[in-house]
Parts: structure tokens; sequence; C-alpha cells
């Protein structure tokens, strides 16, 4: 099967809209549950990430961040996900983090998939039996997410999480970037996020700020209106932005996450 390429977004132009790499400098946490990870993509190329364990068999959520974090700024997130009782890897795009390579689009849906397809190996490496694994898209890590999901084998995922993530390409790269690209065309050019949530039957939550400006929250509706799933939930956090959100809505935001995976927090 031939890999998809999006050339419309992968124009110069429009790579500076939507990726701000960063790579990490100087050190990071580490302890005996939180690891680096390395993931093969191809010959001289691999991603890097964070593994943040809350036990051996704690269900999974495999991350995807926004478009100028790298995963080891989750070393100060990651406890509020270990005491839901869930394990939590983020994964860094190409160029990003400890992450080989420069970022694209195509390579950033790509990579996504092949994340998925070579986390058992990360579990089994260090000693994990995860009862459930979930994909969360944060910002532009929404599409990833979407990705994944839209292409899992039925039974692989037990859920979809999405916040504050965008439904069309587009107007997000205008608001952004000041950038129109009268030539490119959603259902050809895009991401496809709708698309890709109206082949989704996942459970699934929908997180989003009311005063984001950024991805305005018509684009969590519109997905939310596009998701075939019985089981799903828009949760709107009230005077949240965009890169507020967990700080204003956190109670919300948690508590809709512990809800939709099944766990809670540990105990005192």
């Amino acid at each position: 099967m031939m890999e998809k390429r999006y050339d419309a977004l992968d124009r110069p132009e429009v790579l500076g809209v939507l990726f701000y790499p960063r790579r990490e400098i100087g050190g990071s946490l580490m302890s005996h549950d939180v690891h680096l990870v390395r993931i093969p993509i191809a010959e001289g190329l691999s991603l890097g990430g964070k593994l943040y364990v809350a036990s051996a068999t704690a269900p999974v959520v495999l991350f995807f961040h926004g478009n100028g974090e790298i995963a080891s700024d989750y070393d100060t997130i990651s406890s509020f996900y270990t005491e839901l009782g869930l394990t939590l890897l983020v994964i860094d795009y190409r160029g990003y983090g400890t992450s080989d390579g420069t970022p694209t689009a195509t390579a950033l849906l790509a990579d996504a998939r092949a994340s998925f397809e070579r986390a058992g190996d990360i579990f089994a490496e260090h000693g994990l039996e995860p009862e459930r694994v979930y994909v969360m898209g944060r910002s532009l890590g929404s599409a990833a997410a979407l990705e994944v999901a839209a292409h899992a084998a039925d039974g692989r995922l037990a859920g979809l999480i999405l916040e504050s993530a965008f439904a069309y390409t587009f107007p997000l790269i205008e608001r952004i970037g000041f950038l129109q690209l009268p030539d490119a065309y959603e259902q050809k050019d895009g991401f496809g996020n709708i698309e890709k949530i109206e082949r989704t039957r996942l459970p699934t939550l929908i997180i989003h700020g009311e005063r984001d400006w950024i991805i305005p929250i018509s684009d969590a509706r519109a997905l939310y209106e596009a998701s075939p799933a019985a089981d799903k939930k828009l949760v709107k956090v009230p005077g949240a932005g965009h890169n507020d959100l967990m700080m204003i809505g956190r109670r919300a935001y948690f508590g809709a996450i512990s809800e939709i995976c099944g766990t809670a927090p540990k105990p005192a």
C-alpha cells in the first residue's frame, strides 16, 4: 500500500507554521519509573520519547503533543496521569526532543502509525503488560491521534482522547500563520480530521477551552458531531484558552480522562 503524501502541507512556508521543533537540551527527569524511549522508524532514523510508568499492568495513554512542546515538558505533568493509575507514553515528532530527522506533515502521520505499531516493543522492554491502550492528541497532536485511531484494527485501542483539537486544516493555517492556500482543499490536501473521526467508533473524549482563539471551540463541536461513537463526551472548560486549559480546568480535565479510562485516583 502506497503511503499518502501531504504535499500541500509539506511546503516550506506551511511547515514553518505547523512545526516549531525544539531539541532537548540538558537533562530531564529520570527515575525507576520514568524512561527515555527510542522507536526505530527507518534505517538511521528513530523517534524519541518519554515513558512514565504507573504500574506494570496499568492502562497506557499514547500521547502526541502540541507543535511547540517536547516529551520532557511532561515531566511536570505526568504525575497527574500516574496518580490516576495511567502510564503515559509521550512521543516526540521528528526534529523534536531527542528524535532524529526533520518534521513534515507526511512524516507526522506515518510516524504516528509506526509509533503505535511498535509501542508493544517498548512495553515489553520495560516489563509492561497494559490492560488497555488509549491514544490522545493535543492541538497538532490531534492529527496524529486521529490517524492512529482511524487505522487501528478492532480491539487494539480502548479509546480516543482529543484536547484542543482542530477539525479543519486550512482555516487553522490561516489563523496561526496568516497564510492562505487557495489551491488546497481539506478533502484532498488536508489532515482530514473530520473524515477520520467519522471512521472511529471508539469511546471518544474531546476536551476544549471555551476561550481558545487559536483553535475555536466550534472545531471541537464539529469533531464531536461527526463522531459516530456510541460513547462520546465533549468537555468544555469555561474561561480556558489554548495553552492554559489544563491549569484552569484541571479537575474537569483529569476527571474526564479518569472516566473514559475507567480509573480512579490512587488513595492518599
